[in-house]
């Protein structure tokens, strides 16, 4: 399957045994606000999971603030929702794949790579006319094994150790005005981790909400070869996971996730801290 699937793809095999579709659509500061839409519609069979209830740990004191959720708890949580080794995925938000991508990145976590996210969204979906129900189907459970994939996450203390060594291309995925420390709505503290170039994740769709195609995904990276190791991050490991699919899209293989991100290297008082924009560095 491809990384992104157009509703029409999705539409033509709504029924089929073997297709799990997933609703992932959260709000953040809204806690509620997902799981109440799910409830008033959704897309005919999909299931419900969320964002800090399903695929996150509970927030500690490190980890950030969408902490990586334990591999078995969540193999188990897959499974409950009816996902096993054999489903195909697709899933689907209203957040423009920023949600979606993030259970698109955890299975890939997990081992499963037959993982797709809708294009466009759910709201795409209901404009376009196509099937909404408020019913929730009966879920038969299966049995989720997780093959975790250990080398597609960095951890804090290698960023850490890299700074200044040139030996990856550090990608910060916020808005430009929260990556030059302009502005933070969230975090207690504003900037980016130094040497980090800015890639705001929504750039990786087009102007009427569709994902843009490999070549468009090439120009946004332009300047990084697809030899570089490259390690992207947003303010707590979500919405850089568009990116992380945008790259793999653009045909860059070497991408890993700072699955904290910025809510986590400003836990530690020690971690240097840049603000302004950077220069278009070869590596941190």
């Amino acid at each position: 399957m491809d990384n992104i699937v157009p509703m029409k793809w999705l539409l033509a095999r709504l029924y089929e045994s073997d297709l799990v579709i997933v609703d992932c659509r959260f709000q953040l500061g809204k806690p509620d606000a997902g799981r109440t839409a799910y409830e008033e519609g959704h897309i005919p069979g999909a299931v419900y999971l969320d964002l800090e209830k399903d695929l996150s740990a509970p927030i500690d004191e490190h980890g950030g603030r969408h902490p990586l959720p334990d591999v078995a708890e969540l193999a188990a949580r897959l499974g409950r929702a009816g996902i096993g080794n054999d489903s195909r995925v697709v899933a689907y938000d209203d957040q423009g794949g920023a949600m979606a991508s993030r259970l698109w990145w955890l299975m890939r976590y997990l081992g499963h790579t037959n993982v797709s996210v809708m294009d466009s969204g759910f709201s795409a979906w209901q404009k376009a006319g196509c099937p909404v129900s408020a019913e929730q189907k009966v879920i038969i459970p299966s049995t989720f094994h997780a093959s975790v994939q250990h080398n597609m996450l960095i951890e804090v203390d290698e960023v850490r150790e890299a700074l200044g060594t040139g030996s990856f291309v550090l990608i910060d995925s916020r808005e430009a005005p929260r990556y030059r420390g302009e502005v933070e709505p969230i975090d207690r503290v504003a900037g980016h981790i130094p040497g980090a170039i800015n890639r705001f994740w929504a750039d990786g769709r087009r102007a009427d909400g569709t994902w843009k195609d490999a070549d468009e995904q090439r120009e946004r990276f332009a300047g990084l070869s697809p030899d570089d190791e490259i390690v992207v991050y947003c303010g707590s490991g979500v919405t850089a996971t568009p990116n992380v699919m945008a790259l793999q899209d653009a045909g860059f293989t070497r991408v890993k996730l700072y699955v904290g991100s910025w809510s986590d290297w400003i836990s530690y008082g020690e971690n240097a801290v840049a603000v302004g924009d950077e220069e278009e560095p070869k590596g941190i």
